[in-house]
């Protein structure tokens, strides 16, 4: 660390509290965070990890109207979801709070009115759309209509998804409101805004000049922003959910939701340490790291540090904000409207007692400088080629060494050989680059260099081969095994911040108490003659039926987001009645069915018109086996011309409608009719 603060603060994004946490939201936020904590707790420095659930906003009374419930039935579903799920994969949180907690709302509140009164707001009335019948203002989410750009007819007031592009609600065609569904009106409103422009000197230096070691995403972005010149933004919404605006004449408005969040760090280390929370804020000497998704980069580089030097009171900046970019799934943006996602809370039931391996997988994929894709195969491959066959092996091996050779005890290490110190000396190596990796939040390279110090031991033990020794020189054995031990004693402490699980179960193998960052590199953690515990397995093998399973699951949303996504084709050109009337649909009964020879697609259908028997080719041999067929009845173009289709002539049409997947279901009346009756 470059500087040398007494106390390190460190803050994670707020998970949005109208669904579960997901495998983005983990690799983005949550795990390097948690890597980063745990690492300067071995360090034995002063840190507080502070989460918590973001529980107000626009999104969360959507989903409470569409379900029938209220919005606080919502937030506490998902707030206790998430707080359970975060617990299971080992995120260790000092305090995991949420934005609806009494607590919050006072300091949030605090927070607006003190702001109010030194004079740091802009009021500023605007037009906006009302919905009259529901008698409110609508948010952007509230109104739909046409993108002015690409046409989609279904645009939210915010974004149209059709085309990507963000929309104020204004801009739409044919708005309507997604309450009544009726045209709103323009109506004149008054929202409180912070000048952020005020503050954009003061944001520029502290950023573009002071903090250029800033990971190069976050850096751009801030830049980007500060040359284009920053703009006034509200912190106030017209809503019934949320903090109410704290002043006078604020009825029926709240706390804009990226005002609110942000103050749910300072809330929930005040609720933890009611007594010492401002050490942890005000004092020089403490170190604020946030980490966030890249999404949230304006958010807590520009706004909220412009909020808390609006605040003064010595409020202190972040140090370093390393936001990471997107994490893909299976090549596709991970989309939680569209279920398209690995869920954190359905993995854990899942994949039980697998927590260290989803934190390992991402870890390794991180996307740390750009977005990065997990995929299924490649969990099952790092689990199985890696965390099995590397990490485990070593530690399988050494441990099963010593009580078959040693009844289970530390056995002492006599002199030296040049490949035991050149052990140790690459092993230091590892711990340098290792640390400095951790330190500058590189957690991808960190772990690299982590089961580095597998491979090291895999490697000492193939050069040694005490199994071979063993029958001449067990004094040779005795040192070989030491170090290996040594090496394993060495993982449980390199891997703790990681896998976390893993090391504790190793710690407890090798009997090893409390376990220190500066153990690592050390050749004597493990004392002579220390009893060891029997070897288990640290990991085990993820077989292919565990891994299909998950595929499938994703294969089943792919269909399920093609139907729920699906439009009728659009509407052919009008025909006058007597062009539609000159179409003759009867009914027909399926005497017998069978498949057209060296055709896939067609069935052979001779069907009982009322009049004779007649031959119909149709193209469903995909969707129906012919026996399912033989008695049903179906509608068809009786006046259709003949034609012949591989071979057969086919007098007519049978009618099928055809289903969001491609699918095609065959037509017919709902109840028995007379073979030959007219469709009308």
């Amino acid at each position: 660390m470059e500087k040398n603060f007494k106390r390190t603060l460190i803050t994670t994004a707020l998970p949005y509290a109208n669904g579960p946490v997901h495998i983005g939201h983990l690799a983005g936020v949550y795990v390097p965070a948690d890597i980063y904590a745990r690492y300067l707790r071995l360090c034995g420095k002063d840190v507080v990890m502070i989460g918590g659930s973001d529980e107000h906003g626009v999104p969360i009374t959507i989903k409470a109207k569409n379900e029938g419930v209220t919005p606080q039935d919502i937030v506490d579903r998902y707030h206790n979801i998430i707080k359970d799920s975060f617990k299971g994969l080992g995120i260790s949180f000092d305090i995991y709070s949420r934005t609806t907690s009494a607590m919050h709302k006072e300091t949030a509140s605090e927070f607006f009115r003190h702001l109010y009164d030194k004079g740091e707001f802009v009021e500023k009335t605007s037009m906006q759309l009302y919905d009259e019948k529901a008698n409110q203002f609508l948010a952007d989410r509230y109104v739909t209509g046409e993108c002015p750009h690409c046409h989609n007819e279904r645009a939210y007031g915010d974004q149209c998804e059709a085309c990507g592009t963000s929309l104020n609600a204004t801009d739409l065609i044919n708005p309507k409101s997604a309450i009544t569904g009726n045209t709103p009106v323009l109506k004149e409103t008054k929202h409180w805004y912070l000048p952020l422009d005020k503050w954009e000197s003061h944001l520029s230096k502290w950023i573009l000049e002071d903090h250029k070691e800033w990971k190069t995403n976050v850096y751009g972005q801030c830049k980007s922003w500060i040359d284009m010149g920053l703009q006034p933004r509200a912190v106030s919404r017209d809503l019934d959910w949320g903090v109410p605006v704290p002043v006078e004449g604020a009825d029926g408005k709240v706390l804009y939701v990226w005002f609110d969040a942000p103050i749910g760090y300072i809330s929930n280390t005040k609720e933890l340490l009611p007594d010492t929370w401002e050490t942890y804020w005000k004092d020089p000497e403490t170190r604020i790291i946030n980490f966030i998704g890249k999404d949230n980069i304006v958010f807590h580089c520009i706004v909220f540090p412009a909020m808390l030097s609006a605040y003064g009171d010595n409020f202190q900046l972040p140090d370093n904000v390393p936001a990471n970019e997107f994490l893909n799934l299976e090549g596709d943006k991970i989309s939680t409207s569209r279920n398209w996602a690995v869920w954190l809370h359905e993995y854990l039931v899942d994949f039980p007692g697998k927590q260290d391996v989803l934190r390992y997988v991402l870890t390794a994929n991180a996307p740390e400088t750009k977005d990065n894709d997990f995929t299924w195969r490649d969990f099952q491959a790092r689990n199985n080629n890696e965390l099995v066959a590397i990490l485990g092996n070593f530690v399988n091996r050494a441990i099963v060494l010593t009580h078959k050779y040693f009844d289970g005890k530390v056995p002492a290490a006599g002199e030296l050989q040049e490949v035991d110190t050149a052990a140790f000396a690459e092993l230091n190596e590892i711990k340098a680059s290792l640390s400095a990796n951790l330190d500058t939040f590189h957690f991808r390279e960190a772990l690299k260099d982590a089961m580095n110090i597998a491979r090291l031991g895999n490697k000492y033990l193939q050069e040694t081969e005490p199994w071979k020794l063993a029958k001449t020189d067990m004094a040779r054995v005795e040192t070989i095994l030491n170090v290996a031990l040594q090496i394993c004693a060495n993982i449980a402490v390199a891997f703790e911040p990681f896998l976390p699980f893993m090391s504790e179960k190793l710690v407890k193998m090798l009997g090893m108490g409390t376990i220190k960052w500066e153990m690592l590199g050390s050749s004597s953690i493990l004392a002579d003659g220390a009893q060891i515990g029997a070897a288990e397995l640290l990991f085990e093998k993820i077989e292919d039926d565990a891994i299909q399973a998950q595929i499938d699951r994703l294969e089943k949303t792919k269909e399920d987001n093609k139907i729920k996504s699906w439009t009728p084709a659009p509407q052919q050109a009008d025909v006058d009645f007597d062009t539609f009337m000159k179409l003759d649909i009867r009914v027909g009964t399926v005497l017998e069915c069978q498949k057209v020879p060296k055709a896939d697609k067609l069935l052979q259908f001779l069907i009982d018109d009322g009049m004779e028997k007649r031959t119909i080719v149709s193209g469903i041999a995909k969707y129906y086996a012919p026996e399912d067929l033989i008695g049903k009845q179906v509608c068809f173009v009786s006046n259709f011309a003949p034609r012949k289709l591989k071979g057969v002539l086919s007098q007519g049409m049978i009618l099928s409608a055809e289903n969001a997947d491609g699918s095609l279901v065959v037509c017919g009346p709902t109840g028995p009719v007379a073979p030959g009756a007219q469709v009308k």
